[in-house]
């Protein structure tokens, strides 16, 4: 993997900086952060993803991994001699992390209950975390590349750094633009005879009209994803179903009486969302510039510090007058107060790895980040789970994977 991304060994600037220690502690935070919400979360349902507005612990971990990339990428680009072909390979790995991730969750594997495997192409998922990081990562990675800068000693941090922070607050612009604008008609679906819980093939039909709806049946998100992708090509288990409006079944079914909308598709790393999620990147990309550029401890967390608490300070107030905090939308709100908390965490780790030298504390973490990429396959595949199941007494449905899932999930 590369020094500092969950990516293959790639060699992109004429010198590879070295590691910082808190780098990796924190990317193997995300991971393990991913682990105890997949795996945890049918136990503890307050930790998986908030239905639709507010933030569960979960809701951390994709603006986590986005961060963590935008601070690695400030040092694994401090120096490029050929632009271009810094470029072709930023791309090239971007390309790659993108099909990794369409293979992961695109539908190909199918799940701990199942060893089969195979997706229709008409109805592959084509987003998802994977794909978004790559987004978010070409983006800084080009920002980095090409938009000219000047040195911290001529001009000062944010202005040293100015075309960045024009790229981030068009992407913002843009998205709000986009989410508050478009007019939002009435739209029809269909749900197979397999998936509904009538004989027959069922058409439910969404009464929208409106501009600026955030809401999860008539948003801009929505709409975007279904003329670009397709319904076909969305998640089709979004996390709204879990809203009381929905009343979803302990078997996951959701009740003929409920709104249109809990029946449709809906992929919570679409397109539109994809904007402000490559704003994260950028914004961990300006706490890599103060990683790389200044030398004394007490600079770096004071500037990391007050950048944290001016960004959570924003999100909070754009909350308050009706942004709401919204993961599957990746909100502005959502956004700014993600990437605060991110850097938080960074400079505790920092104070703590970095600074006072507790290494021991967070070896684990630090060799989980280290092999960042491999555990995310073997987590995100359930080959890891699939291995365990593989050892059963009498009878292959006797096994502890098997014993969890009806215990837990069908109880």
């Amino acid at each position: 993997m590369a020094d500092y991304l969950p990516l293959p060994d790639s060699e992109t600037a004429d010198t590879r900086p070295a590691r910082v220690a808190s780098l990796d502690v924190f990317r193997g935070l995300c991971v393990f952060l991913m682990m105890v919400v997949d795996y945890g979360g049918f136990m503890f349902p307050i930790i998986t993803h908030s239905p639709w507005n507010g933030l569960h612990l979960a809701d951390f971990v994709m603006p986590f991994f986005l961060f963590v990339a935008g601070v690695s990428l400030a040092l694994v680009y401090k120096k490029v001699t050929n632009r271009v072909e810094a470029t072709w390979k930023a791309v090239f790995r971007a390309v790659k992390l993108f099909l990794l991730g369409v293979f992961l969750q695109g539908g190909y594997l199918h799940g701990v209950t199942s060893l089969t495997y195979g997706v229709d192409i008409e109805k592959i998922r084509w987003m998802g975390i994977l794909q978004r990081i790559s987004i978010g990562y070409v983006v800084a990675a080009l920002c980095e590349i090409w938009l000219p800068y000047r040195t911290w000693r001529e001009v000062g941090f944010f202005k040293g750094y100015y075309w960045h922070w024009c790229v981030a607050f068009s992407l913002s612009a843009i998205y709000l633009w986009l989410s508050y604008a478009l007019y939002i008609p009435d739209w029809q679906f269909m749900v197979p005879a397999s998936a509904s819980s009538s004989n027959d093939s069922y058409i439910y039909t969404v009464k929208c009209g409106v501009r600026g709806d955030l809401g999860p049946g008539c948003n801009s998100a929505g709409m975007i994803d279904r003329y670009i992708l397709g319904f076909d090509h969305m998640y089709m288990k979004p996390g709204y179903r879990n809203l009381k409006e929905c009343n979803i079944s302990a078997k996951g079914q959701v009740s003929e009486s409920s709104p249109p909308w809990c029946h449709a598709p809906f992929d919570p790393e679409g397109i539109l969302s994809s904007l402000t999620a490559a704003v994260t990147c950028i914004i961990g990309l300006q706490y890599g510039h103060i990683l790389a550029h200044l030398q004394d401890h007490k600079g770096r967390l004071n500037n990391w510090s007050l950048f944290s608490i001016s960004s959570v300070v924003l999100g909070l107030f754009l909350a308050i007058i009706g942004i709401p905090i919204n993961k599957s939308l990746y909100t502005v709100s959502y956004m700014l107060i993600t990437s605060a908390s991110a850097g938080i965490t960074f400079c505790a780790f920092y104070l703590l790895v970095d600074v006072y030298g507790y290494r021991c504390l967070t070896s684990m973490l630090e060799w989980m980040g280290l092999h960042s990429l491999s555990i995310f396959v073997l987590i995100t595949s359930n080959l890891a789970i699939i291995a365990i199941q593989g050892f059963y007494l009498t009878v292959p449905e006797n096994n502890i994977v098997h014993w969890i899932i009806t215990r837990f999930v069908h109880a």
